[in-house]
Parts: structure tokens; sequence; C-alpha cells
């Protein structure tokens, strides 16, 4: 396993080692011992959710203002970009984003701490998507954050992508509940 960090320490991207053959291939996709050693010892995976998204569906940026999640995703089919906003007023980062693209065929996973918002659109004609969530989800305590707000300033890589109703009237980063 591969750690690369990003421009916000906290947020990690993550490469498997990957063993393949004529038969195919194999990669281990999540070792709770190599992610301590190597990203966050502290962090316990709760819950498992899976999606399925067609082309230049964006979904996010969600969060949630109690039982924060800390979500390690990856894409078992298509590819999307990937994107984590830091929504911790403490943190040198505040307000800052990072993106990656994740594909089926990179396999890359990408670790985004509890206090960040976070979101992804399809790049690829469908993607499969799947994450390792810290704590559960709790809709009451479930936010949205705009994923267009000028001041955070997140280069998609789609103009006009496919938002939900709720996605489409998030909150602004000021005046987003935030962390501390």
């Amino acid at each position: 396993m591969k750690v690369i960090r990003t421009a916000i320490a906290d947020c990690a991207i993550i490469e498997p080692r990957v063993f393949k053959d004529g038969r195919g291939e194999f990669y281990e996709s999540f070792n709770e011992k190599r992610f301590a050693e190597l990203v966050d010892s502290s962090v316990r995976f709760v819950q498992d959710n899976q999606s399925t998204s067609h082309h230049g569906v964006l979904r996010g940026l969600h969060y949630q203002t109690e039982q924060a999640q800390g979500k390690l995703v990856r894409v078992i089919h298509g590819e999307v970009f990937d994107v984590a906003v830091d929504l911790r007023r403490s943190s040198k980062s505040f307000g800052q984003w990072v993106g990656v693209n994740l594909s089926a065929e990179n396999q890359r996973m990408f670790w985004v701490p509890p206090g960040f918002a976070h979101g992804f659109v399809v790049l690829s004609e469908s993607a499969t998507f799947l994450y390792k969530a810290t704590d559960y989800y709790a809709p009451q305590f479930e936010r949205t954050l705009a994923w267009n707000d000028p001041t955070i300033g997140i280069e998609w890589p789609l103009a006009s992508p496919n938002v939900s109703a709720k996605d489409a009237v998030g909150k602004t980063l000021s005046d987003a509940d935030t962390y501390a």
C-alpha cells in the first residue's frame, strides 16, 4: 500500500498493491493494521455504503454536523472526480478543497477525514462508488455545502452537472454549519 499526501495534510490518496497475472488481478482493498500505520491509527469504520450514478451526476458536498463521518472512498466501476472540503474552522486549510480522480482502472482510494464535506461527479458513462464510514449515517445532522460556492472555487471537470434538489440548495461556506 502506498500513501500519497495531498495539499491538505489530513487527506490522503491510497494506492493498493495490485497483483496481476493471466488469470486476472487481486488486491487488498482494506487492512486495518496497515491503514493505522500509514494513515490514521484512531480510525474505526462502522458502515459501508455503495452508490451507482450516471454520467454527469454530482453528489454532494455532504457532511454531518454531529457524528461526523470520515470516509475511505473508491470506485469499482467507472470514474469520478472526488472532492473533500475542509470545514474545520481551527484548521489552517479551512475552506480549502482537494480533488482526485478515482476509477476502477487506477484503483486509488481517497481518505476524507471527519470534519470535511465530501462529494463527487461521475466522469464515465456510469460509476459505482464504495465507501467505508467512521460513524453511522444520521440524517438529522446531515448538511449540504454548495457544490458551486465561488469562495471555495472547486474546479469541477463538468460545467453543468446533474444535481439533486437537495444538493442544488446547499449553503455557501459563509452560511454553512462548520466544525470548531
